[in-house]
């Protein structure tokens, strides 16, 4: 709330008379600028018609940006925000800490049972759910069918890491401003490295082993990271390295990326044609594996939580119902086409036939239903998290890991020294925050 509003409140408090316009309440709400988050803000003459005594101030950031500032605020009880947008990561970890309100007295309108049931357990803790998921996510592969064809190469709906690389080998046309593959690049635990650890998990690497000791000296690493840079450095776009989430999604919106892997949450705008001039054209596969029985897609849902610091949590509550309940899904569908629904949350949507209908809907569904947070890699682990370590020191680790794995990519340091590098700086970390005895 601002700071008059709490005067007038404290006026009512003492048994002043309240107008209308002193009962407004204001929420700040922090997101990330992803198409969706965006979108909702759009649509946001639909809350204030049901809702005229709350106004929401938005904060809207870059994704690598947004986690830092949320949580320098909650941990230090800043109290700037009212919801925060956060991910599958930060909800356990936070919730334990007591830094999160619970959202287990929602409205029965919000229907807590239509979650899906992997969404719903990774933003649960003690049986309180600490956020509602806006979109849930796996990761697959898109590509343009056309430039496969002309390619004289299929794609399989399940490919293997070898299918990736000679498909991106073969679609590549530079000249022309075509690029067999885009990845992502930019640092970030929450860019390159959600994606190198699932790709990691694929390989059969791992962050650690089971008494907590880093693993990036190992040979399985070393795969990884020559694969993903050759990939990149011979079929991917300039300056790769500097390409997270959105910038490889325009990308393939303009033609220029004959092949993607990210998250399932694109195909919306991938197959939308008034985002994409190929969107007849895109073909989806699942995320690719290395034949050792584990594939690269991930497990994500970006969701809306109030911070325990809030003091409009009434308010913010009602906007997490309305942001996330089967009717906002709805709203978005009648707006704009079941193709633009808000996917991967809540199990009535892929029991209805129109949103079942669509290209990627069972792809998305069944990579969200693959993804085991509990058993993410090859060998044992003593981690939870697929595309992530859930523990508190793990993102300040992934992103310095991650800045030293972007500056291999750019060529600024050979692969193997960007292993040594991570290996030394993750030894050093777990040690001093006592894992490793």
């Amino acid at each position: 709330m601002t700071v008059s509003i709490r005067a007038l409140l404290g006026a009512c408090a003492v048994g002043a008379i309240c107008t209308a316009a002193a009962a407004e309440t204001t929420i700040t709400v922090a997101t990330v600028n992803n198409g969706d988050m965006v979108r909702m803000q759009g649509l946001m003459d639909d809350f204030y018609a049901k809702h005229p005594d709350i106004k929401v101030e938005w904060v809207t950031l870059e994704e690598n940006v947004l986690r830092q500032n949320v949580t320098t605020d909650i941990a230090t009880g800043g109290g700037q925000y009212d919801v925060i947008t956060i991910g599958t990561y930060e909800v356990p970890i936070w919730g334990k800490q007591g830094w999160l309100e619970s959202l287990n007295d929602m409205p029965a309108d919000f229907d807590v049972d239509d979650l899906l049931p992997p969404i719903r357990g990774g933003l649960t803790v003690d049986g309180n759910l600490y956020a509602s998921p806006f979109y849930g996510e796996s990761s697959f592969v898109n590509y343009r069918k056309d430039l496969a064809e002309k390619a004289g190469i299929t794609i399989p709906d399940a490919p293997t890491w070898d299918d990736i690389k000679a498909a991106a080998a073969a679609m590549t046309d530079q000249a022309n401003g075509i690029y067999g593959i885009c990845l992502r690049g930019k640092a970030g635990w929450g860019e390159n490295m959600a994606f190198l650890t699932t790709m990691a998990n694929s390989y059969g690497a791992r962050w650690f082993d089971e008494n907590w000791v880093p693993q990036f000296d190992q040979p399985e690493w070393k795969a990884v990271m020559t694969d993903y840079v050759e990939m990149l450095t011979k079929y991917g776009p300039p300056g790769a390295s500097n390409n997270g989430y959105n910038e490889n999604l325009t990308l393939s919106l303009q033609g220029k990326c004959a092949m993607r892997m990210d998250a399932t949450v694109s195909a919306g705008a991938l197959t939308d044609p008034k985002q994409s001039e190929f969107a007849d054209k895109v073909g989806f596969a699942l995320a690719p594996d290395a034949g050792l029985g584990k594939r690269a897609n991930w497990l994500w849902a970006w969701s809306l939580a109030i911070p325990a610091s809030s003091d409009a949590k009434d308010a913010a509550k009602t906007f997490i119902n309305w942001a996330t309940n089967k009717d906002y899904i709805a709203l978005v569908a009648s707006k704009e086409g079941w193709g633009a629904a808000p996917p991967g949350t809540r199990t009535s949507l892929y029991s209805n036939p129109d949103y079942a209908a669509l290209p990627f809907a069972k792809m998305t569904i069944d990579s969200i239903n693959a993804a085991d947070p509990t058993n993410p890699t090859v060998k044992p682990v003593p981690y939870t998290g697929v595309q992530f370590v859930a523990i508190p020191e793990f993102a300040g680790l992934a992103t310095s890991v991650g800045e030293i794995f972007s500056a291999a990519l750019a060529g600024q340091k050979s692969v193997d020294d960007a292993l040594a590098e991570a290996q030394a700086l993750a030894l050093d970390e777990m040690t001093a925050s006592g894992y490793i005895k």
